[in-house]
């Protein structure tokens, strides 16, 4: 499809709720940016994570040039900023096309459709999708590969669906695997900081989607996050060929879901084996896995390519809340994937989490006890937000009694989650939380409130860090940009870049 317009200004968020927001670039909308480079489009790519005074940047760029059709991308967490990103470029381009994708438009719409298909009137889904829709000119879900082209003709509907697996903008395995690289050549690749086992590193995605069905998960009710799509070893192995001679690094995180969803897994870490050895390098490697299909044939090739670090969400570790989330793990499965790692030398980060439904005191200090018995070598508590898109948001009725206040019932057990309204443009409060108390809660169980379970989380952080000796991670403090200090009438090229076509990167 042939978009109408030949020039667009896309716009990576801020993500201030992260400890530190230059580490993993955007690759979603460095993909789309990719694309449209590939059909010829002019891309000016505005860069604001991590910069303190992004609205007075913002303001900045627009006083210096116009465009007619501007795209962003925002996860929940990041719409508030999105939202004061749009009202400075609604007051500075206001004939400007706004179009919005990313999993948070992706999700809205996602519990749109599964209220609609329950005959629910007005619900929480449809009155997310109206703000988006009375804000937005056009909203794109899904796949934003070929979203964008029918986002950029001449005129476009509203609502354009990338998550309709029958749909031409869906992706199939062939299609991803045609598709260009992300056009990392539109940031400043350097100012990403992050390295593992002291080599600098980036992230890169060598599948899409995830197939389980947790309950506080995001994505569960949309086909394109949940629809598994590969790409061939041989293409995953020339991505990482590129960064490593392009970019010079020796450490890659592999941002899938889960990396043991795909059968060949062991044939990939066999070629990156084959790689590094033609190279004459070591790489670092890190990355999710899913703890009941992990197995020491894995372990031992991942080990062999360069994996010393691993992440697992185990997410709990009392039996009953594994099954109130739905997750497939037992707590056999999860106990046996710390010692396959254990006895093939696999440091593992293990990922808790609180707030789901039935947690109590009990459940809770579950997670605490189990951390520390498996002396696990990093580890993250968070509270869960039910978030659009995830089956504790879009299956919860309201509640019985409390006013603006949302309950879902675990079909099995009957255990409740409860969870107050958030209004998610205003607000990502719920992210996450800084050492010392930066916590809060939206939700709470029938045994325990929004206060004890972020009370309960600080407590198992600093009980665990202190029995395995493990630090708190530690802020990074965001860049400020001042124009009169040298800077001049242009931004640093850390934060603006334009496309330069030939410099697309199709394998």
């Amino acid at each position: 499809m042939a978009p109408h317009f030949t020039r667009i200004c896309l716009i990576n968020p801020p993500s201030a709720f992260l400890l530190d927001e230059r580490v993993f670039v955007n690759l979603g909308l460095l993909k789309v940016a990719a694309v449209l480079e590939a059909a010829g489009c002019t891309v000016d790519f505005v860069d604001l994570s991590g910069v303190q005074n992004y609205l007075d940047v913002l303001e900045h760029y627009c006083s210096g040039t116009t465009h007619d059709v501007v795209g962003l991308t925002a996860t929940t967490p990041q719409l508030p900023a999105v939202m004061k990103v749009r009202e400075v470029l609604r007051n500075r381009w206001p004939q400007a096309r706004l179009i919005l994708g990313g999993p948070h438009t992706t999700l809205m719409y996602a519990a749109r459709k599964v209220e609609q298909k329950r005959g629910t009137v007005g619900g929480r889904g449809a009155r997310g999708v109206d703000l988006l829709e009375t804000a937005f000119d056009v909203l794109c879900a899904g796949d934003g590969e070929s979203a964008i082209f029918a986002a950029m003709a001449k005129a476009p509907p509203k609502y354009i669906d990338g998550d309709d697996h029958h749909s031409p903008l869906f992706m199939s395995n062939a299609d991803y695997e045609a598709s260009p690289l992300p056009a990392r050549h539109l940031i400043d690749m350097k100012s990403y900081r992050y390295q593992i086992e002291g080599r600098p590193a980036t992230n890169l995605i060598a599948q899409l989607g995830c197939p389980f069905n947790c309950g506080f998960c995001g994505g569960r009710n949309s086909r394109s996050l949940r629809l598994i799509r590969t790409r061939s070893s041989e293409s995953v192995v020339q991505e990482i060929e590129f960064l490593h001679r392009e970019y010079g690094y020796c450490g890659f995180m592999f941002y899938d879901d889960e990396l043991n969803v795909n059968p060949r897994l062991v044939e990939l870490m066999d070629q990156l084996t084959a790689l590094q050895e033609r190279l004459g390098v070591e790489f670092r490697l890190r990355g999710f896995i899913k703890a009941e299909l992990f197995s020491d044939a894995q372990a031992a090739a991942m080990y062999r390519a360069g994996f010393r670090w691993l992440l697992c969400g185990f997410e709990a570790a009392a039996p009953r809340i594994l099954t109130n989330i739905d997750k497939r793990a037992t707590l056999d499965d999860n106990n046996r994937a710390m010692a396959i790692a254990r006895r093939h030398g696999l440091k593992v980060k293990a990922l808790m989490s609180m707030g789901h439904p039935g947690d109590s005191e009990e459940t809770a200090l579950a997670i605490r006890d189990w951390l520390i018995g498996h002396r696990v070598d990093d580890f993250d508590v968070t509270l869960i937000t039910p978030y659009p898109g995830t089956p504790y948001h879009d299956l919860a009725v309201p509640h019985d009694s409390l006013p603006d206040v949302w309950t879902y019932s675990h079909p099995k057990t009957g255990d409740r989650l409860h969870a107050r309204t958030v209004d998610y443009a205003v607000t990502a409060d719920y992210y996450k939380g800084i050492p010392g108390g930066g916590y809060q809660s939206f939700v709470f169980t029938d045994y325990l409130s929004s206060d004890q379970l972020v009370s309960l989380r600080d407590r198992i952080e600093a009980e665990v860090r202190q029995a395995l000796n493990i630090p708190f991670n530690q802020a990074s403090s965001s860049v400020f940009f001042e124009h009169s200090m040298g800077q001049g009438p242009s931004l640093p090229d850390s934060i603006l870049r334009q496309a330069r076509p030939e410099a697309v990167v199709a394998l």
